[in-house]
């Protein structure tokens, strides 16, 4: 489905309180209470309640715990789409999942599928098996989670999607290869791709400094937040831009095709 509008979409970057979920929602609430444009989508970092902790008993919540119940709050206030990453126990399993939820409290979710094994997350969590694509305003969204990031046969566009989103805890020590993948991502897929990082130090000494931004589908950055600062940015995103630069340039029609089977 296609449409001629264009959809805002507000980032937010924060210094997010290592295992503190109240306080971590509390934060959120009070920065957004200085949100003062309409946005048709807020988007939140990866384990946006915690921090990224890769010991999730005693952090993991249900579907209808105190963050989800946040988010249901949150877009039934702003009267749009939340989307955020958190630790779910589900079935006797741990999930890093994000989850989106609409203010009409239509939910659906994504769970991690690339596992981050260099911090060991791989032997608490789950891995995902499958893709999020939703649609928005005529528009559809991908959603992925940092690591993910890595991986473009992944996050490969089937002529299913017109934005990326990828919700992350990327450290600072990285901070070239994420500026380097965003901007791949959006080339290779000729769609925007957004990134939504924290900044801060967490319990376990790992720095980051945010870096979120949207960038088009040239590779070009049309928005970001302020390097290690808190902060939230509304940016515009153009569908005729989107559609007329495919129509113009459509490297789209000699993609390879491929099927993506079984687990990785």
């Amino acid at each position: 489905m296609s449409s001629n509008a264009d959809i805002l979409v507000t980032l937010v970057q924060p210094d997010i309180l290592w295992k503190n979920i109240s306080g971590n929602l509390e934060k959120y609430s009070a920065m957004l209470s200085r949100l003062d444009v309409h946005t048709d989508l807020i988007l939140l970092p990866e384990m946006f309640s915690t921090g990224f902790c890769t010991e999730p008993k005693g952090l993991a919540e249900t579907m209808d715990g105190n963050t989800v119940r946040w988010m249901k709050r949150t877009a039934e206030t702003f009267k749009c789409p939340v989307a955020g990453s958190l630790i779910i126990a589900e079935n006797r399993r741990f999930l890093n999942r994000l989850v989106y939820i609409d203010q009409f409290e239509n939910l659906t979710w994504y769970d991690k599928r690339h596992l981050f094994r260099m911090d060991g997350e791989e032997e608490s969590f789950s891995a995902g098996l499958n893709r999020l694509i939703v649609p928005l305003k005529g528009w559809n969204i991908s959603f992925q989670i940092c690591y993910d990031l890595r991986f473009p046969v992944w996050g490969r566009n089937q002529d299913d999607y017109d934005v990326l989103v990828n919700l992350a805890n990327w450290p600072a020590a990285r901070k070239d290869i994420w500026d380097t993948l965003l901007k791949a991502r959006a080339i290779e897929n000729q769609s925007y791709v957004i990134g939504v990082n924290r900044i801060g130090t967490d319990g376990n000494g790992i720095c980051y400094t945010g870096d979120s931004q949207i960038i088009n589908p040239k590779g070009v950055v049309i928005g970001e937040v302020e390097s290690a600062k808190e902060g939230i940015k509304t940016v515009t995103l153009s569908r005729h831009e989107l559609d007329e630069f495919r129509k113009k340039f459509p490297v789209w029609k000699d993609r390879d095709e491929f099927r993506l089977t079984g687990n990785r």
